[in-house]
C-alpha cells in the first residue's frame, strides 16, 4: 500500500513539474541588475534613461526616481549602455553580473547640447556583495585564462577550506554536486564528476563553500555552477594550440607528451534573432608515466574529447529559446607501480558523457521571470575489453617476493550506463519591492544499469597477498529505474535598501528507488564456510526530507558587513551503494560475493552554520573572517559478518551498505582580497580546519573485518584532516607588459596510520593496539606560475595572438602524497606515485579573430 502511495506521489509530482513550466524558471544561471541615473551636476533623479544590456537584447527605463531594474540576465561580463537626449551617453565596459545574486550600478550622466561619442568607463565590481550572506567565490571568464590550472574544476582547489584532493570544509569528495548552467553534470552511480568542459566554453564559475540556498540540493559540502559562453552581435573566432614536449627528450624529460588543441567560434546566425557558440577541445597524453607505458602502447596513452555547442533563439525580447548540447568522451589506462612490469594486465577504461538541453526563458516583467528546462544527460562507462564470458579468474603472478605482479591480467570488467532525463523549472519575482522570491521543482527519470565482473586477491592489511586464499567476488548486475525530484520555496527580504537582508527557505526531496531487497539468511555450514538462502524479498521504501535553510547579513559602519547562516543539506546515495549485489551474479568456483547494496539506505545529512564578517580596508582590499562547523551523518559504511579471523585465513561472509558512521568538522577561514588594481590583484588565505569522524570510506568496515582488526569506537582524524593551509592567489604586471599570475599553496601535513610490519602479514608489535590515522606525514607546498603576453596585430581587421607559459609546481618539489603504515613513502616499492606531480611546464599559443 505504501508503494503504491509512492509511487502515485511521483507520478502526480512529474505532473506539477510538467504543467509548471509556464510558471519557471531555471535556477543558479541569472541574475539582476539595478540602480539609480542622476545628473551629474545636480544630483537629480533623470527619467526615461534608456538603459540596455549590449548583446543580450535586454534594457529597462529608469522611473520617476532614477531607478531601473532589468532581471533574468545570463550570469556574464556585459557592457551597459545608458542613454537619454540631452545627455552624454555612457557605456559602463565590464559589468559582471552573478547568478542569484544582485549588481548594483548607479551612473552620473552629464549635460551636452550636441550627440558626442559616448563616454567608456570601466566598471568597479562591489568589493561586498552585500545581498550574499554565505561564502561564494565568483570567478569571471578573464580570471580564468590568467590561472595557471588546466581543467576548470582546478580552480576548486585554490579556494580557502578545500584541500589538494578536492574535499570542502571536510566533507568528501563526492559531497560536491558539478552544475553546467543550473544542470547536473554528476556520475550517480560511481560518483564525481560526469562530464569534462572546454575552459573556453566558460564565462563564469560560482563556488559556494558555505550556506548555499534552498535551491541547490543533493550536496552537503560544496556547489560549482559553471555558466557557458553565448554567442553575440559580433562573429568571434578562437584558437589555442599548448604542449609540454616542445624541447627533445634527451634534453628534458619532465614532460607528460601532452598536447591540447581548442577552438571556439560564436555569433549571429540570424542578427538579432538568432545566435551560436560553440567550444571543443581534443587532449592527448603519455602521463607522467610515459617512461613505463612506452614499452607496452603506442602513443598517446590518455585521449580527451570534449565539447560544447549552444543555439539561442530570440523570439522577442522576452522569450528566448535556447538549446545546447555536450560531449565528453575521454579513454586511458591506469598505472600502478606494482603493475609497472606487466601494465597490458591492467584494463583499459573509457567515459563517454553527452547532454541536450533545451531551454525556454520569458521575462513578464523587470521583476518577475521564469525558465523551464528538459534535459537528457548519458554516461558510459567501461573498464575492460571484451565479453564478461572470456575473463579469466586466474589470479595474477606475483614475483618472487611478492612484490611487482609480473603476468596475469586484473579480473575487472564493467560496463555502467546511466541516462538522466531532468525536467527543471523555477521562478523569481519581486512580488513585493523588497521581497525576492523563488519557487522551483524538479524531476529525474534515471535508467540504471550496471554489469561488473570483479574478483580481487585477498589481501593483509599491508598489502601482502594471501596466498591460496580464494578471491573475492565484487561482481554484479542490475538494471533499475529509479526517480527523485524536489522542491524549494525561498524568499532573500532586503530589510534596508542596499544594507541588511533576511533569507528564509525550505527544501523537499524524494527518492523512489523502484528497487526491491532481496531478504538473505547466512547459514553457517561448518566452522568455516556459510551458504546464502534468499527467503523472499521486501520493496525499498519510498525516501523524502525537507531541509531548512536561513541566512541573515547586515551592515557595520559604512565598510563593513556582517552575515550569519544555517541549513540542513541532504545527498542520496550513489546508487551502486543502492543495488550493487542485489542481484548477486551466480558464484563461480566457490569464490563468494562479498559486497551488497542496500536499496533502503537514507540520504547522508550535513547540519551546518557559518558567522563571517568583512571589512573595507579601502577602495582597493577587502579583509574577512569566517568560522564554520558541520556535522555529518548517516553516512555510508559497511556492516559485515565473518565467520572467523580471515587476517590469517581467507574466506569469510559479507558485507552490506549501512548509514552507520558520522564525522565532524570546524574552522576558520581568514581572507585579504585586492582588487582594481591592475598592477596588482589577488588574495592570501590562511585556513585552520579540523576533521574527526569513524569511517573513511564506504567499505572501511569490511576492509577492518577482512584484516582482523577492530573498528574504532572513538572519532579520529580523517585522511583530509589538513589543519593548517595558506593560499596566495596574486596578479601583476611586470617588464614588457607581461601578464603574470602567481599561485601557492601550502598545507601542513595530513595524517597517516602508522601500524609497522616485519613481513607485510603481521603487526611488528601485536599487542599494540590499531588506530588509524595516529601519525603525520609532512608538510606540502607548491608554486604554479602563468605568464601570458598579449599582442595586437592587424590594420584592417585587428586581431590577437597571445604567447603563454603555464608552470606547475615551479620549485620542482617533492610533496608526498602518501605513506605506508612503516612510514615508508612509497610503501616497500617506492613508488614515485606517493609524490604529488613534479614540475611541469607547458608553452602555448592563442589566437582570436
Amino acid at each position: 500500500m505504501i508503494q503504491e502511495l509512492s509511487h502515485r506521489a511521483s507520478r502526480i509530482f512529474f505532473l506539477l513539474v510538467f504543467f509548471s513550466s509556464s510558471l519557471f524558471g531555471m535556477r543558479g544561471t541569472t541574475g539582476i541588475l539595478e540602480g539609480k541615473v542622476v545628473d551629474k551636476q545636480t544630483g537629480q533623479p533623470l527619467i526615461a534613461v534608456n538603459v540596455v544590456v549590449v548583446g543580450a537584447g535586454l534594457g529597462a527605463v529608469t522611473d520617476a526616481e532614477g531607478q531601473y531594474k532589468i532581471g533574468n540576465i545570463r550570469a556574464g561580463v556585459y557592457d551597459i549602455r545608458f542613454r537619454i537626449i540631452g545627455y552624454k551617453t555612457v557605456i559602463m565596459k565590464s559589468v559582471t553580473i552573478l547568478p542569484d545574486l544582485r549588481t548594483r550600478l548607479d551612473v552620473e550622466l552629464e549635460e551636452a547640447a550636441i550627440e558626442t561619442e559616448a563616454i567608456e568607463v570601466r566598471a568597479q565590481r562591489p568589493l561586498i556583495q552585500k545581498d550574499q550572506a554565505a561564502t561564494v567565490f565568483s570567478v569571471g571568464e578573464l580570471k580564468i585564462e590568467k590561472l595557471p590550472v588546466s581543467k576548470f574544476q582546478e580552480i576548486l582547489l585554490l579556494q580557502p577550506g578545500t584541500t589538494m584532493e578536492g574535499n570542502v570544509r571536510g566533507g568528501k569528495t563526492t559531497e560536491i554536486i558539478f552544475l553546467v548552467d543550473g544542470l547536473p553534470v554528476q556520475d550517480v552511480i560511481g560518483g564525481g564528476l560526469g562530464a569534462t568542459l572546454p575552459k573556453s566554453s566558460i564565462t563564469g564559475i560560482s563556488i559556494h563553500t558555505g550556506g548555499f540556498e534552498a535551491e541547490y540540493g543533493n550536496a552537503m559540502s560544496g556547489v560549482v555552477n559553471v555558466i557557458t559562453k553565448s554567442g553575440g552581435e559580433h562573429h568571434r573566432i578562437g584558437v589555442r594550440y599548448e604542449r609540454d614536449n616542445w624541447l627533445p627528450e634527451r634534453w628534458y624529460q619532465q614532460e607528460n607528451r601532452t598536447t591540447e588543441i581548442e577552438a571556439t567560434a560564436g555569433g549571429p546566425i540570424v542578427p538579432g534573432d538568432l545566435y551560436y557558440f560553440t567550444a571543443n577541445s581534443a587532449l592527448t597524453t603519455d602521463t607522467r608515466w610515459w617512461q613505463d607505458f612506452q614499452h607496452f602502447f603506442l602513443s598517446p596513452i590518455s585521449q580527451e574529447f570534449s565539447g560544447f555547442a549552444k543555439v539561442e533563439y530570440v523570439v522577442s525580447p522576452a522569450v528566448r529559446l535556447t538549446g545546447a548540447g555536450i560531449y565528453s568522451i575521454v579513454d586511458w589506462r591506469d598505472y600502478e607501480f606494482s603493475w609497472r612490469f606487466n601494465l597490458a594486465g591492467l584494463p583499459a577504461r573509457s567515459r563517454h558523457s553527452y547532454r541536450a538541453a533545451l531551454t525556454l526563458s520569458h521575462t513578464l516583467s523587470p521583476s518577475t521571470f521564469y525558465t523551464f528546462t528538459v534535459s537528457r544527460f548519458q554516461v558510459q562507462s567501461r573498464i575492460g575489453e571484451g565479453s564478461v564470458n572470456n575473463i579469466s579468474l586466474e589470479p595474477y603472478e606475483y614475483d618472487f617476493f611478492l612484490r611487482y605482479i609480473i603476468a596475469g591480467t586484473r579480473n575487472w570488467l564493467a560496463d555502467t550506463r546511466q541516462t538522466v532525463l531532468t525536467f527543471k523549472a523555477d521562478l523569481t519575482s519581486e512580488i513585493f519591492e523588497s521581497h525576492l522570491f523563488k519557487i522551483g521543482a524538479e524531476l529525474n527519470e534515471y535508467r540504471i544499469f550496471s554489469e561488473v565482473v570483479k574478483y580481487e586477491p585477498q589481501t593483509t592489511y599491508f598489502g601482502k597477498p594471501i596466498p591460496g586464499a580464494p578471491m573475492l567476488n565484487y561482481s554484479n548486475a542490475y538494471d533499475y529505474r529509479p526517480r527523485s525530484g524536489s522542491v524549494f520555496v525561498q524568499d532573500k527580504v532586503e530589510l534596508i535598501k542596499d544594507g541588511s537582508n533576511f533569507s528564509i527557505g525550505v527544501r523537499w526531496d524524494f527518492l523512489d528507488p523502484t528497487a526491491e531487497r532481496p531478504i538473505v539468511e547466512f547459514i553457517p555450514t561448518s566452522a568455516n564456510d556459510y551458504q546464502q538462502v534468499m527467503r523472499g524479498t521486501a520493496k525499498a521504501t519510498f525516501k523524502h526530507q525537507v531541509s531548512p535553510r536561513i541566512s541573515f547579513a547586515a551592515p557595520v559602519g559604512p565598510s563593513s558587513f556582517f552575515f550569519v547562516n544555517f541549513g540542513q543539506y541532504f545527498q542520496f546515495p550513489l546508487f551502486d551503494y543502492l543495488y550493487s549485489g542485489v542481484n548477486p551474479v551466480q558464484l563461480r568456483q566457490g569464490v563468494k560475493n562479498v559486497q551488497a547494496g542496500n536499496p533502503d539506505l537514507e540520504p547522508e545529512r550535513t547540519i551546518a552554520w557559518e558567522a563571517g564578517f568583512k571589512h573595507g580596508v579601502n577602495e582597493y582590499v577587502v579583509a574577512s573572517a569566517t568560522y564554520f562547523r558541520k556535522r555529518f551523518l548517516n553516512q555510508i559504511d559497511t556492516k559485515t559478518l565473518i565467520p572467523f579471523d580471515s587476517k590469517y585465513a581467507g574466506d569469510f561472509g559479507f558485507a552490506s551498505y549501512v548509514n552507520n558512521a558520522e564525522a565532524n568538522s570546524s574552522g576558520f577561514e581568514f581572507v585579504l582580497s585586492r582588487e582594481r588594481d591592475e598592477r596588482l590583484t589577488g588574495s592570501v588565505s590562511y585556513t585552520y580546519m579540523l576533521t574527526e569522524g569513524i569511517s573513511e570510506y564506504v567499505d572501511q568496515a569490511l576492509n577492518y573485518a577482512q584484516w582482523g582488526f577492530p573498528l574504532a569506537a572513538t572519532p579520529y582524524p580523517l585522511s583530509w584532516d589538513q589543519r593548517h593551509s595558506v593560499k596566495i592567489d596574486a596578479d601583476f604586471l611586470i617588464v614588457g607588459d607581461i601578464q603574470a599570475n602567481l599561485v601557492f599553496i601550502y598545507n601542513t601535513a595530513r595524517p597517516y596510520t602508522f601500524y609497522p610490519t616485519r613481513d607485510g602479514y603481521r603487526p611488528q608489535d601485536s599487542t599494540k593496539a590499531f588506530i588509524p590515522n595516529n601519525k603525520r606525514m609532512f608538510d606540502v607546498a607548491f608554486m604554479n606560475m602563468k605568464l601570458s603576453k598579449v599582442l595586437t596585430l592587424g590594420d584592417r581587421q585587428p586581431y590577437s595572438v597571445t604567447v603563454y607559459a603555464h608552470a606547475s609546481n615551479v620549485l620542482n618539489k617533492r610533496n608526498v602524497r602518501w605513506m605506508d603504515s612503516s612510514s615508508r613513502i612509497g610503501g616497500e616499492l617506492g613508488d614515485p606515485n606517493a609524490f604529488y606531480e613534479p614540475r611541469r611546464i607547458r608553452l602555448g599559443i592563442r589566437v582570436e579573430f
